[in-house]
């Protein structure tokens, strides 16, 4: 074989590796988009064999692409976690100040949650046979949702930096984590709730600003309590 041949047969090797690697990729992608609407509808607890039906192919299908349910909630996770991301950084561009900035990255972050709790639940629950922890735990948040909320920290001291007139303390460092970690947990608390009564359940408006208030003022302001 000559070396125009040779030439010619790798190239046409290299045309097909692309055209199946980008019909793979379309395939993941299709595939993610049915699980999640699939869990939108069944909720975060859907089978393998439940998603699977909904998208009309085999479980095992899924299996290939994803390994295991956990692949599938780390890929339908870095789809919706990014989109979620997009927004409150859309949110926070348009804040007036600190505070305000803040407020709207919580009510984003509330509205995107509330859109659909079924797959907000999917994607940050633990893995299957990891066990479900009730209180979230930010610092060890592992695949997308740990890289979520690594960037909303630096996304929420941001503002607080600039709030504080650039001061940096040690103490003050530790702020956004917890603040984090109190958004999340009264999130979703809120989200629980819409399952129960809605008698005196705030609206995702409501909720994100007394998410506000208590991180910038604190309870007392609210409760009267003695200095």
């Amino acid at each position: 074989m000559t070396a125009t041949a040779d030439s010619a047969e790798e190239h046409s090797v290299d045309g097909r590796s692309a055209r199946w690697a980008s019909h793979r990729e379309q395939r993941r992608a299709e595939l993610i988009k049915v699980a999640r609407r699939a869990v939108h509808r069944l909720g975060p607890d859907a089978s393998m064999d439940d998603i699977a039906a909904a998208a009309g192919t085999s479980k095992s299908v899924f299996y290939r692409y994803f390994g295991d349910k956990a692949g599938l909630q780390q890929a339908v996770g870095e789809v919706v976690i990014g989109q979620m991301q997009g927004v409150i950084f859309s949110a926070i561009k348009t804040a007036r100040d600190p505070r305000n900035g803040l407020k709207n990255m919580v009510s984003a972050y509330l509205h995107m949650a509330e859109t659909s709790p079924n797959v907000y639940a999917f994607v940050t629950q633990a893995a299957p046979g990891q066990g479900v922890a009730k209180v979230p735990d930010i610092g060890h948040a592992g695949g997308a949702l740990g890289g979520f909320f690594d960037a909303i920290i630096e996304m929420v001291a941001a503002p607080m930096r600039e709030h504080f007139g650039g001061a940096e303390t040690p103490l003050a460092r530790y702020w956004p984590t917890a603040a984090i970690g109190l958004v999340r947990t009264a999130g979703e608390s809120w989200l629980d709730g819409a399952r129960e009564t809605q008698g005196n359940r705030p609206d995702a408006e409501e909720m994100a600003e007394q998410i506000t208030q208590w991180l910038f003022l604190g309870i007392e302001t609210q409760l009267n309590l003695p200095k």
